[in-house]
């Protein structure tokens, strides 16, 4: 890391500071926090330490929550910059719930199972559009015809993360419930699905307790059925 730390002050042109403690600091002006970020995600991906690259901007905010640029998507783990994401759990009638496999190629968790959609909000989103994009990208489903959808709460996860690349994950996740009519069926759209499944709540709690759902589904549905 010292070796590169040196090779991005003489890149980017701005100091660098070690704070012990408190990771790496970017001393850049208001207006350079976007281009100073994007050239240093620029200088990772070089180095073979960026995640998988989107070509998507995230947000990046102060500790009062304000956004003070972007950066792409693939540097956010390996700089720990907290990202906000998006879930929807889907039940159908009977008050089973609907849950993805997600795609065996995927860069994290793949071939686990997963709530009915999740999704990163971009920098160019709010929430509520992420959520019905990501609904009608994931699973081929229009909010608007949805039922019931409601907010579930918001949940914080924060670990070390292996998104192609070390890195650290600040995650907050705004995450909504809603039923799914009979007759809709999701079919997903970008390919990042493997299948859909219906789970009554039994199959559901033994998927998570065997290690079977990802570690964000699992807490949501928790947080949910008010499991202990």
């Amino acid at each position: 890391m010292h070796g590169l730390a040196n090779k991005a002050k003489e890149y980017l042109g701005y100091q660098l500071l070690k704070k012990e403690q408190s990771g790496w600091h970017l001393m850049l002006g208001q207006s350079d926090v976007t281009t100073g970020l994007n050239q240093l995600a620029d200088l990772l991906r070089d180095a073979g330490l960026a995640g998988a690259w989107r070509n998507e901007q995230l947000a990046v905010r102060n500790a009062s929550g304000a956004q003070i640029g972007t950066v792409e998507r693939g540097a956010v783990r390996p700089l720990g910059i907290a990202t906000l994401a998006v879930h929807l759990v889907g039940q159908s009638t009977d008050g089973r719930f609907w849950v993805q496999q997600r795609a065996f190629d995927k860069p994290n968790d793949p071939g686990k199972w997963d709530t009915l959609m999740g999704g990163m909000v971009s920098a160019e989103d709010t929430v509520e559009t992420a959520l019905e994009r990501e609904t009608w990208e994931e699973a081929g489903l229009n909010v608007a015809d949805l039922q019931n959808l409601r907010y579930g709460g918001r949940q914080s996860n924060c670990r070390p993360s292996s998104d192609g690349a070390a890195g650290y994950m600040q995650e907050f996740i705004e995450w909504y419930v809603a039923t799914i009519p009979d007759g809709l069926m999701p079919i997903n759209q970008d390919g990042e699905v493997a299948q859909f499944a219906l789970m009554d709540e039994a199959r559901l709690v033994a998927g998570m307790q065997g290690g079977e759902f990802t570690l964000e589904a699992s807490l949501i549905m928790a947080s949910l059925m008010k499991l202990p």
